[in-house]
Formats: structure tokens, sequence, C-alpha cells
């Protein structure tokens, strides 16, 4: 996801006026109470794999309010049944905690939802038709964003504003690669912005240029000068895109998520919250950069509830390795003068790491390449040791092109493997031809990481790949690209098991966000989040993982999502 503008606002989300840390107080009078009154829901003859160690199989569950009741047999939940019960009979379907996704850039991911899809585009004239189809609905002056296009599904030719210029005479198009780390400008967005032939480069950004000034492609912090030009959406279109989000992250069975996002997503989640509007929950993550805001705003009003709450702070190293901007130890493959970039400089990183740290903040940081990754580390060992020893859950997001000696430095620092599975098969079409065969050994290390102990946190980076995380899990037991080529899966040895992936998406997740006490699990008194799927993962061939569907998705003990595969009294 693109660098995004620190702006922290002057008003502060109602919903913190509560001072409480999140995890460190639940209500267990209410959890008590659910016990003994009668199950609004019921789930009977299932393979109810719960994710607690003390349990890790069961064949029923029951809920009572928000909270889970009993986790046991069908016999014994069907005796707790009273008329008003919702008997949910699953006929051996799978029931697992609802899925926590641990990376998304939610309220853009809800945009997308309605823009331009040019994900799958496979030629350079599918994308320009496309556009051309999208705008011919828009006003005269809308501007075209998002979009989400992959160069390398055409052979990894760079797209130009004027393949678009044409199609597009009346609306400015400002629409990004799926990773968020380099946007395409037609020629009037490049206008809009007053970026000529003759703007000057940006630190940890990249204007590409031509014979005739700028391409149109602008990378990681470039993206910027095309950024401020954009129109803000409304309050009532952000909500629009929430809500958006919140129906497709239920249909797939997320029930969490870990925004990366700004002051202004958390203003717009606490409008969600306060007006009763919040399906899914929300760990939101602001700029690193802002950390005293941040410090200050939970010193205040504490950090929310068990549906929004704060603490956390996203920061980032370098840029991606589709957009070149992945920073490298040695040079790129197919670039042999270029090992990618910083986007914030380490000076930088540490400062604010060492400040959040010291103010008991969770720190979050995107390192991509080799390079990134282990200048991270280096500062998270630096703090570590200058703040002494504490509770403090250190993340590196994505962790993608891991040097193997690198590998047992996470562990010893104990810090958390925030990864996206679907990346994998996603960028293991082409990764190869950009870091070489011997580099990508330890590309999505899913198994050295997991083997060296380390704590991994699963998630999508949607917008950037889709939000399901049934894919997810697919990616990560069977590692088989998504062109099919790799029937046995790139890179095999890094596979992993069905079990090892459903912890990450769940137990492991809710530990990411310091939440392991309130959810990821299922078991007496925990939040009622779970969903059913229509096979049982553990028992299928794992290449037909990604055909399962999901049932039902329940959060705090309210059906969020339904498909026709139910069956309930």
């Amino acid at each position: 996801m693109r660098l995004t503008s620190i702006a922290v606002g002057t008003a502060l989300p109602a919903i913190f006026l509560a001072s409480v840390m999140y995890g460190q107080r639940t209500n267990r009078s209410s959890a008590a109470s659910a016990s003994a009154a009668a199950p609004s829901i019921a789930v009977v003859n299932a393979r109810v794999w719960t994710g607690d160690s003390r349990r890790p199989w069961a064949d029923a569950l029951a809920v009572t309010g928000e909270r889970i009741a009993v986790v046991g047999t069908s016999a014994e939940v069907k005796k707790l049944a009273r008329p008003e019960t919702r008997v949910i009979d699953a006929g051996g379907m799978m029931v697992v905690p609802g899925f926590i996704d641990s990376h998304v850039h939610f309220v853009a991911g809800g945009f997308g939802l309605a823009s331009v899809q040019l994900r799958d585009a496979k030629t350079p004239a599918e994308f320009i038709g496309r556009i051309k189809q999208y705008a011919a609905a828009l006003p005269a002056g809308a501007w075209i964003t998002e979009g989400n296009w992959d160069h390398e599904q055409w052979g990894g030719e760079l797209p130009r504003r004027d393949w678009i210029d044409s199609v597009t005479p009346n609306n400015p198009v400002w629409i990004n690669r799926l990773d968020g780390h380099m946007s395409l400008a037609n020629s009037a967005a490049l206008r809009a912005a007053g970026v000529g032939s003759d703007a000057r480069d940006v630190p940890g950004g990249t204007i590409v240029r031509g014979n005739d000034g700028p391409t149109g492609i602008l990378k990681d912090n470039a993206q910027a000068l095309v950024d401020r030009a954009v129109p803000e959406p409304t309050p009532q279109q952000v909500d629009r895109a929430i809500d958006a989000a919140m129906s497709y992250v239920a249909g797939n069975g997320v029930t969490s998520v870990h925004n990366m996002g700004t002051w202004a997503d958390v203003a717009a989640f606490e409008r969600a919250r306060h007006s009763g509007r919040m399906r899914t929950r929300i760990y939101a993550a602001v700029p690193l950069a802002s950390w005293e805001p941040l410090r200050d705003t939970v010193r205040a009003r504490g950090r929310g509830d068990a549906w929004l709450h704060i603490g956390g702070l996203k920061g980032f190293v370098d840029g991606s390795l589709g957009s070149h901007t992945a920073a490298m130890l040695a040079p790129f493959t197919d670039a042999p003068n270029d090992t990618g970039l910083f986007v914030n400089t380490p000076e930088h990183l540490y400062a604010w790491t060492s400040g959040a740290d010291k103010a008991g903040l969770h720190v979050i940081v995107h390192a991509i390449g080799d390079r990134a990754i282990r200048a991270q580390l280096d500062i998270f060992a630096r703090v570590a040791g200058e703040d002494g020893a504490r509770d403090r859950r250190f993340r590196i997001e994505h962790l993608q092109h891991i040097a193997p000696a690198d590998i047992p430095r996470v562990a010893q620092l104990g810090v958390i493997g925030s990864m996206q599975p679907y990346h994998a098969i996603d960028d293991g079409r082409w990764a190869e031809k950009v870091i070489g065969h011997e580099r990508a050994k330890t590309t999505y290390a899913f198994r050295s990481l997991l083997d060296a102990g380390v704590r991994l946190a699963f998630g999508s980076d949607w917008f950037v790949a889709p939000a399901t995380p049934l894919e997810g899990i697919y990616a990560a037991v069977t590692r088989r690209t998504l062109d099919d080529r790799n029937p046995t899966g790139w890179i095999p040895e890094q596979k992993i098991t069905v079990e090892e992936a459903l912890r990450a998406y769940t137990r492991d997740a809710a530990y990411a966000e310091f939440a392991e006490s309130e959810k990821g699990v299922l078991a007496k008194g925990m939040l009622a989040d779970f969903v059913v799927i229509d096979r049982d993962l553990t028992r299928i061939a794992p290449e037909t993982i990604r055909d399962a569907k999901i049932v039902i998705t329940v959060v705090g003990g309210k059906v969020v999502f339904e498909g026709s595969q139910s069956a309930a009294r």
C-alpha cells in the first residue's frame, strides 16, 4: 500500500472515552451469565476446529449473547436448546474461529469494489478497453482511481499515459498497480497535479520518464505528487465504502481485520461504531510517524473496545518487488544496477520506533526486501536493548524476501511475521526473473520461519490481494502458483499444514493484536466469532481447498453472512 499523508485531525473518536486497555479487561460477568442463559445459536453435528490446544476438536458449540457458552458434543448442546434457539445442523461441515485478516487497507478496498477492475486484464488492449468502458459511464471531470492493475499479466511492460489518453479525454486517471507501490496517471491527471517535464525527483520515490517527459508511472513516495490533486471523498462516500468492505469480508469468513491506514480511517470507523453499523472488528493502525498523537490519544481516552481499538502504528522501510522498489542486499537479477530503495531513512525509522516503544505502543513495519528486513530487525534489536524487556510484539509486515541468516533473528527478537500467503502464489509466477532462484528459496518462507519458532499472522493485504482466507490457506499449503505451472508447489519446501495455516489466521492473528484473551479460539467465554465451511479442510485433497465455500459467518453471536447451504431450525 502506498504511503499516505499523516493527517492527525482534530476530532478524536468518542469511542475512546473509556480508558480501557483492550484485551486487559473483559466483561467476565456477562460471559458467566451467558453460560446460564438459553443459547441464541447452537451448532451441532459439526467438525469444530477450536484452535484451543486443550481441546483441538469438538462437534458442537452454543452461543449466548456475544460469547460462546459451550464447546462440546452435539448431545450436550442439543439439551441446552430452547424453542427460541436457532439450531444449525452442520451435517459434518467444518466450524473454525472467525478468520482474522492481519493486514488490510479497508477503506481503499471498499472503494475498489466499485471502481474499474484491472487486476486480471491480461493484455494492454484489455487494460485499455476496460478503462474506456468504465470512463464512458462517468461524468466529465470525475477521477478514475484504484484499478489494481498488474503489468506482469502481459509480460512486464509498464503501462504509459499515451495508452489511455485517447479513451479518457474528459477524466483524470490515477490508477494503482495492485501492490499500491506505483500508479499510472493519464495526461489529465498529470496536468491537474502540476507534474510536467520539469518535475523534480522525490526522495524514496521515482518518476518514470520517457523521451517526452513523465510516462505517467510514479513509484512509492513520488505518488504523493498526484495524490494531493485527487479530490477527497465525502464522509458519505467513505461510509458506503466501509459498509461494502464489511459485506465483502463477511462473505469470505473474515470477522476481524487489522487496518493499515490513517487517522481519517479511524474517524470513519468510529462513525460506523457509533451508528451501530459494525459487522467487522477492526484493529486500526495509524502512521508510525504520528506516534506522539497516538500516545496522547491512548493516554487521554484509552484504546477502544472489541469492535474498534487502536494502539498500533504502521511504518514503511521499502517498496515492493513488483515495482522494483524493494530494498535488496544484491541487485535485481533483471536490473543489475538497481537494489531498490528505502522510502524512509533508517534514522527516521529508529526515532519513530524508539519513541513509540517508550510510549508502550505497538510497532508494525512494512519490510519486503532482504536489506529492508535486516535494517528493521537491527532497529528492533536496538530499541528492545535500550528499553528493556516487555511484551512489545514487534511485527514485520510481509517479510517476503528474507536472507537465510536473518530467519533465526526474527525468532530471537520475538518479532511476529505478518505475512500474506496469496502473494506467494501470485508473485511466484514471475519473482525468479527478478531475484533469481537462490534468493527465491526464502521468499514467503513459511516453513523455515515456523521451524525457527516465529509466530506467523496471516492476512491478505487487500486491496492488493483478495481478502479470501480460504485461498490464503490453499496458497500456504500447496504453493501452487495462480498460473498452475507449479503443480507440486513453488519452492515446495516452504509449504505448511492446514492447521498451521488456520492458526495463523485465527489464534496467532489475535495474538498479533494483543487480543488472544478475547478471540482467535473457540472456547467458553470467548467472543462468538466463528465460520462454517462447507467441507473439512483437513480431510480433503489440498489442491481442492480453494473450492471450499463459506456457509455462515457469525460475529459477536450474530449472523453477518449466510450462504445457500446452511441448515437451521
